[in-house]
């Protein structure tokens, strides 16, 4: 290390203790997170009107208070929006984190009070540094410029009392001073509110930095760093930026981009460091860079419930069973849950749509699987965005082909009673063959997933699958018509309905 990192090294170290004593200790831990939530929320309109009480046990907890999506909760958030106090927070809350919508609103507004702020999200960018730095003793971080690449919205006036943004950008907003000094670009190009126009500043701001890390979401950080090439006239990252050591990634899965930042980047001691960092609260880190998996991390003020996938249907009141829920230490590893999380941030029991799957519990590390909603069972296949994304990953690495973006929907031959899965697939490099990378794509699905493989079985349910090319930009397109360029906006891999397919269909131009 560096002098600069090894003496910011040694202020982390007891950091670094408390995180490695996770092990063996995640029920007290999280029973202590609860008795933290439960003190807050007993001072709030929502904890009287469930009856919440400081000393609650966690059963009385989860029997007086019901699990709930965005349309439950809706009502009071706007709320708190029009200014009202000690409604789901004491006091009152002055930013909101603009999310993906529901099916009835365009935009979420998830509350992000300065205390969660604090103890959740820079908490967790922090632990995964410290973490970062305890397995890489030979970092140079803290002698280098990290580049930050945000969301596309500036931060804006909802009215006198409320402002909203991408969560990147409200980090951005409050960063602390230290943060701020290692970063880069500007805070105010951060915060510019037309997507062309910042990444034209950005690149002209950061090429010739030295830049050491960069963190993102992996599709948008793509469209930056081939920007920095085409301006620069180098061959590859490593040459513009010949310190840079880590990618902090997340939003969407690496795997289908993993092949595609190892040629741009150029540097085969470059690491990659994936972090869960929802909305809703910070999630996971990887801590352990010879595994696949991120470590749930237990003491941000989150009390963790899961539910088992199979009990969630989000088209009904309640949600799922209320006995359906449990706690973290009564999870199953191998099994599909949807994550409920109760926060500083004044969500309780809320669902946040995604599904993990845990791969070991002591100490708890998990995968993300996908979302509830973003999956394909149109034919009880149950093809979830984690089998998507690795079959993809393996697709790729023995076609030679590269993919920039893709989503999935079903196809209904209702005559014959079977169906196929329509693929829509941005092609960074394009396969020699088409018909081929379907055939060798539908195989890996096959093998991935069991129920998947049973209804292919001799096309009995599902046909084999079918892609469609996708022109160049397409999705980039779609996104920037619906006001959804960068941060961590995407279209959604896969879904249960042709909505989305359709509409990106329906944008390339027909040939005559």
């Amino acid at each position: 290390m560096d002098i600069r990192s090894k003496l910011v090294y040694q202020l982390a170290k007891r950091r670094i203790k408390a995180i490695e004593a996770y092990r063996g200790a995640a029920e007290d831990i999280q029973l202590g997170q609860l008795r933290r939530l439960l003190q807050q929320a007993s001072r709030t309109e929502f904890g009287r009107r469930h009856g919440l009480t400081a000393g609650m046990s966690y059963t009385e907890y989860a029997e007086r208070t019901p699990v709930q999506s965005y349309e439950e909760v809706k009502a009071d958030v706007e709320r708190m929006v029009a200014g009202e106090a000690g409604v789901l927070v004491p006091g009152r809350c002055r930013w909101y984190a603009k999310s993906s919508g529901t099916s009835n609103d365009k935009s979420k507004f998830i509350p992000v009070p300065y205390l969660h702020l604090h103890d959740c999200h820079y908490r967790g960018g922090s632990d995964a540094l410290w973490l970062y730095m305890r397995n890489y003793p030979d970092t140079q971080f803290f002698a280098t410029k990290g580049l930050v690449l945000g969301g596309s919205h500036a931060p804006m006036s909802l009215n006198s009392s409320s402002s909203a943004g991408d969560l990147s950008a409200i980090l951005v907003q409050h960063m602390p001073s230290l943060g701020s000094m290692l970063r880069v670009p500007s805070k105010k190009t951060l915060l510019m509110g037309e997507w062309t126009a910042k990444m034209r500043t950005i690149v002209q701001e950061v090429a010739h930095a030295k830049v050491g890390s960069i963190s993102g979401v992996p599709s948008w950080l793509m469209v930056l760093l081939k920007e920095i090439l085409a301006y620069t006239k180098a061959s590859t990252i490593a040459e513009v930026w010949p310190s840079l050591e880590v990618f902090f990634h997340g939003g969407i899965s690496f795997a289908p981009y993993r092949e595609a930042y190892e040629e741009l980047i150029g540097n085969p001691r470059m690491r990659y460091e994936e972090t869960y960092n929802a909305s809703e609260g910070f999630i996971a880190i990887q801590d352990d860079p010879s595994l696949q998996a991120m470590l749930l991390m237990l003491d941000y003020g989150i009390f963790f419930e899961f539910v088992p996938v199979e009990l969630i249907d989000e088209t009904q009141s309640p949600i799922c069973p209320p006995e359906a829920a449990v706690p973290l230490w009564q999870v199953e590893a191998g099994r599909s849950y949807a994550i409920l999380l109760s926060t500083l941030g004044g969500l309780y029991r809320y669902l946040i749509g995604d599904t993990v799957r845990f791969v070991s519990c002591d100490p708890y590390r998990l995968v993300i699987t996908g979302r509830t909603k973003h999956f394909i069972n149109a034919f009880g296949e149950e093809l979830m965005v984690a089998n998507a994304d690795k079959a993809l990953a393996l697709t790729c690495a023995e076609t030679g082909a590269r993919v920039s973006d893709y989503t999935a929907a079903p196809h209904f031959f209702m005559q014959e009673g079977k169906g196929r899965h329509d693929w829509l697939i941005e092609f960074e490099q394009a396969p020699a063959s088409l018909e081929s990378f379907a055939c060798i794509l539908d195989g890996h699905l096959r093998q991935l997933n069991s129920d998947y493989e049973a209804k292919r079985y001799m096309d009995m349910t599902l046909r084999e699958l079918c892609i469609t090319p996708a022109p160049r930009g397409l999705f980039h397109d779609w996104l920037a018509q619906q006001g959804k360029l960068g941060g961590q906006h995407k279209v959604p891999r896969l879904s249960n309905n042709r909505k989305y397919l359709d509409d990106l269909l329906a944008m390339i131009p027909q040939q005559a």
